[in-house]
């Protein structure tokens, strides 16, 4: 039965795996190869000129700037915007605290797209259409982190926070002193996600942006696939763009994965 468990996952592996390592192996291929052997996970032969062309032909280094400006402070205001939100509903009492609450709760089931008019009416009428601004302002918070640190801060021991009260600390003092570097794991998650998501993001720049100059990664992608560098397939060129897309989101992953699994108690109190 090991055995067979041991078969099992490695087929399933295989299957996930495997297309990732199509995608590594054509972007080192030259466009005839790709287009004759597209599912060979060996390069004949192995060539760097996509990537070359990626930078030298198309607009990848600007895309890469905004995605990276716009990640990193979406990631930061989530961070710090989402965990403040959540400690409040978590801790703090307040009349509408609950109708708050299922405020969040109802604005996480609507979905993305019903909100892309409104988004744009909105940017517009602002006056923050086309910008940076419209990239980041909206994303800079979102339901699901809120969610995420509430109910995170709800399993802190309330006896902790009441020791830091009895020494004169005030409410925020007691979140940003005490209870935040107890929320390691959930910041590290909701780190990751916010992450993830803001650089991934594509639906929204459609109605934040149509300026070239502030297109992010997902977007340059998007206009390279559908055929802005003319014709041919391209395979390398465009599976390469998306393997450069790939590393930095595995990479964070990778470092902090470790941090998902360990207890939000540990070491709050000692018996």
């Amino acid at each position: 039965m090991k055995a067979m468990r041991g078969i099992l996952l490695a087929v399933f592996s295989v299957v996930f795996v495997y297309p990732f390592v199509i995608q590594v192996a054509n972007s080192f291929k030259t466009d005839p190869d790709a287009a004759a052997n597209p599912l060979s996970p060996l390069p004949h032969p192995a060539t760097l000129s996509a990537f070359e062309r990626v930078f030298l032909g198309t607009d990848m280094p600007v895309w890469l700037a905004n995605s990276l400006l716009v990640t990193v402070v979406v990631t930061l205001g989530r961070v710090l915007l989402d965990s403040m939100a959540g400690y409040a509903l978590a801790r703090l009492r307040f009349r509408g605290r609950s109708g708050l609450f299922a405020a969040v709760i109802a604005v996480m089931a609507v979905p993305g797209v019903v909100l892309f008019i409104p988004k744009f009416l909105v940017l517009n009428q602002l006056g923050m259409y086309d910008s940076y601004l419209a990239l980041i302002l909206p994303l800079i918070a979102d339901a699901t982190g809120v969610f995420i640190m509430k109910q995170f801060f709800e399993s802190i021991p309330g006896s902790v926070e009441e020791a830091a009260r009895i020494d004169g600390a005030g409410p925020f003092r007691v979140f940003w002193s005490v209870v935040l570097p107890m929320s390691r794991p959930a910041l590290i998650t909701l780190t990751i996600l916010s992450f993830q998501g803001s650089w991934n993001e594509f639906p929204h720049t459609l109605v934040a942006v149509q300026d070239p100059a502030l297109f992010t990664l997902p977007r340059g992608l998007a206009d390279l696939v559908s055929g802005s560098l003319g014709g041919g397939t391209q395979f390398p060129l465009k599976l390469a763009a998306a393997l450069l897309a790939t590393v930095p989101v595995a990479v964070i992953f990778v470092v902090f994965q470790r941090h998902f699994i360990r207890d939000p108690n540990q070491g709050a109190e000692k018996g």
